[in-house]
């Protein structure tokens, strides 16, 4: 707006298209520009133009339900929401979407904390039970056998024999 301005200051002192160019270093198809502009709308016309374009499908009501969906518990069997199943419980909101808002505020789905839900109706008398590759003392103790790693990451940190 300030160069804008400029150029008209420069035009009302009587200056020519060219000499406002060189005085304000551009090219004097951009003075032609505003000068034209200015003389048309006034001071308006010195404002940005509208654009075209597709407009907003989302507006701020689809992230407000996005992020509130994410306060309720996924669905059932599910540990977790994703892109995919949130799309789905809202309905009316692409699976794009939904990450496009996620990234604004840095919102990482896979890194949410949450408890693990098993099914198995005998998940907590196998998680309590001592693990027998303790020592005899910790086992006294209440030592319980937790697995830490998966077998595969164990494949990938450990190193390779010839």
């Amino acid at each position: 707006m300030a160069f804008r301005a400029e150029v008209i200051l420069a035009i009302a002192e009587g200056l020519s298209n060219k000499a406002v160019a060189e005085r304000l270093d551009t090219r004097p198809a951009t003075v032609i520009k505003w000068r034209g502009r200015f003389a048309q709308a006034g001071f308006a016309g010195l404002l940005d133009a509208s654009r075209s374009g597709k407009p907003r499908q989302y507006q701020g009501e689809h992230e407000r339900r996005i992020l509130a969906a994410l306060d309720e518990p996924p669905p059932t069997g599910y540990g977790r929401w994703d892109g995919s199943l949130l799309a789905r419980h809202l309905g009316d909101i692409s699976k794009h979407q939904i990450w496009r808002v996620l990234r604004r505020p840095e919102i990482s789905l896979a890194r949410r904390r949450s408890w693990c839900i098993s099914t198995d109706p005998a998940f907590a008398q196998k998680g309590s039970r001592p693990c027998r590759a303790l020592p005899a003392a910790a086992r006294e103790r209440g030592g319980v056998c937790g697995r830490t790693r998966s077998r595969t990451s164990r494949l990938w940190s450990a190193p390779r024999a010839g």
